[in-house]
Parts: structure tokens; C-alpha cells; sequence
């Protein structure tokens, strides 16, 4: 399948003859290629031409794959840029410091080009959606700042942070929250190993994503709680709870009490406000 897009894909390889197949072989396949001999020129070119993706080997001489991906991580301009090692050791302390370092993929050689092809094109595919959500985020912001400021709407805030290389992680977990999902259908979803996903998420905000799900789960929880008067089993029911007692344990570690007398206080809370706006607007009458 020949890509009728162009983009510029950078191969860091010190063996020649492996060098030359990928180069050729993706030059078929539409893209425009840029080789590097070793990892010091490797860097070089990745600075010079700013590459759509780089796919660079582990082992060469001077510098080894590892701190090719640490040099161009440091830079802000290279750091986006797609990162898949491409190496003969498959062995976990290697995996596991590709994905400590940040590697978006791993593959171990022998490689056919269209296992190649598909990491490529899956990398691709989520650096577009990225780039498209940055613009995006650009354009509301702009929007935002030209808005009258008098204006004020309130509206529920986001649980997440604001991390563009996980969308699409928390985007699926804010669709699916409510499903009883797990971190292996988060990692299906957005085609990483489980183990990857935990080391990535974990490293870029502290949490696990089987933290986030719970979290996000809690957040619907209050809302449901206090804004309808659905039961208990029922608003576990709803988060994707199949245990009613498991809701109410993973509540009460999150918040201190039970379910139901954190729905009590804050309904009770919530009237005291609105006896008081009442008070006060028929004071200004």
C-alpha cells in the first residue's frame, strides 16, 4: 500500500545494509527519508530537517539508541516528535527503559516492513489527532479571551489533567468510565501493552490509569448524588459497578464517609445555599 500523504521519517541505523532496506523500502511505500549512520548524526538530523517520526536502532557505537532518545527529549522542538526503537534485544530491562525514557514504540528485529508500516501508521495517525487537538485548544482560547468577560457560564470541570500526549487515554476513559472498564481495555483502546500504559501514565501525572477510571468514577458519583435522587445500587449500577458494596467502599476510601451520608451533608449544604440566594434576592425586590 503506497501512503498518498508525504512524510519525512528519519532512520537512525548503523548497520548499512538494514539502513538501506528501510530507507528504500519506505521510500515505496510514499515517504520521504532521511538516514543517519549513528546516533550523533542522527541527532543532528533530527534537529536539522524536524522529522514526522524517528525509528532508530539501540545499539551503535558511541552513542546508543537510549541517549539518542534522551538528547532529542530535552529539546521542546524534537520532544513531540514520534519515537519507535527498532532492535535485535527484546530483553524487559531494554523494553522498560525505552518506555522510562518515553519511546512511543518497540519493535524487535527481524521486522517485516508491513509490521513496520502498521507501527508507523499508528504513530502517525495519534500525532495527527494530537496536532489537531492542539489547534483546537488554540482556537477556544482565542475564543475565549474575545468573549465578553461578563458573561459567566458554569460548567462541570474536566477531572483530568491537561496532558495532549494522553487524550487519548482520557478520552476513552471519559467516554467508557460508566462500562466497568480496566486498564487492559484502555490499553486495547489506544494500542499499547498494559504494562507500557501504567509506566507512561504514571510517569507523566503520578497516577495510574486504574486511578484515573476510579477517580472519574467518583466524580460521577458526587454529581449523581447530589443532583438526583437515584438510590444507592442504582448510581452503582450506573458507574459500571457490579457490586453495590464495592461502590461504597471504593467511596467511602475516597471521601471519608459512605454514600449515603456524604449525600445527606451536601444536600443539606446545597439548600442552605439556596435559602440563602432566595433571602437575598428578595431583599434586593
Amino acid at each position: 500500500m503506497t501512503y498518498q500523504f508525504s512524510k519525512k521519517i528519519l532512520v537512525v541505523e548503523d548497520d548499512t545494509i538494514t539502513r538501506n532496506l528501510f530507507l528504500k523500502s519506505l521510500e515505496a511505500e510514499g515517504f520521504e527519508m532521511i538516514g543517519a549512520e549513528n546516533g550523533i548524526v542522527g541527532i543532528q538530523q533530527a534537529q536539522e530537517h524536524l522529522p514526522d517520526l524517528v525509528i532508530c536502532d539501540i545499539m551503535m557505537p558511541d552513542m546508543d539508541g537510549y541517549s539518542v532518545l534522551a538528547v532529542l527529549s530535552q529539546d521542546p522542538v524534537t520532544a513531540v516528535i514520534p519515537f519507535i526503537f527498532l532492535t535485535g534485544s527484546d530483553t524487559r530491562a531494554d523494553v522498560r527503559k525505552a518506555m522510562e525514557l518515553g519511546a512511543d514504540d518497540y519493535l524487535t528485529k527481524p521486522s517485516t516492513i508491513e509490521e513496520l508500516l502498521r507501527a508507523i501508521a499508528i504513530r502517525l495517525r495519534k500525532q495527527a489527532i494530537l496536532q489537531h487537538w492542539c489547534m483546537n485548544k488554540l482556537e477556544q482560547t482565542a475564543k475565549s479571551v474575545s468573549t465578553d468577560k461578563t458573561l459567566s457560564v458554569t460548567t462541570p470541570k474536566s477531572i483530568f489533567p491537561c496532558v495532549p500526549q494522553l487524550k487519548e487515554v482520557f478520552d476513552f476513559i471519559e467516554a467508557n468510565y460508566h462500562q466497568g472498564i480496566t486498564l487492559c481495555d484502555v490499553a486495547q483502546a489506544v494500542g499499547y501493552s498494559p504494562a507500557y500504559l501504567t509506566n507512561r501514565v504514571a510517569r507523566q501525572t503520578g497516577e495510574t490509569v486504574n486511578n484515573w477510571i476510579v477517580k472519574r468514577r467518583m466524580a460521577g458519583a458526587r454529581f449523581l448524588l447530589q443532583n438526583h435522587n437515584q438510590t444507592i445500587e442504582e448510581i452503582a449500577k450506573a458507574l459500571g459497578y457490579q457490586n453495590v458494596c464495592h461502590f461504597s467502599r471504593q467511596f467511602r476510601q475516597h471521601h471519608g464517609l459512605p454514600p449515603h451520608t456524604w449525600r445527606k451533608e451536601h444536600q443539606v449544604i446545597e439548600s442552605q445555599i439556596n435559602t440563602k440566594m432566595l433571602t437575598l434576592q428578595s431583599n434586593l425586590v
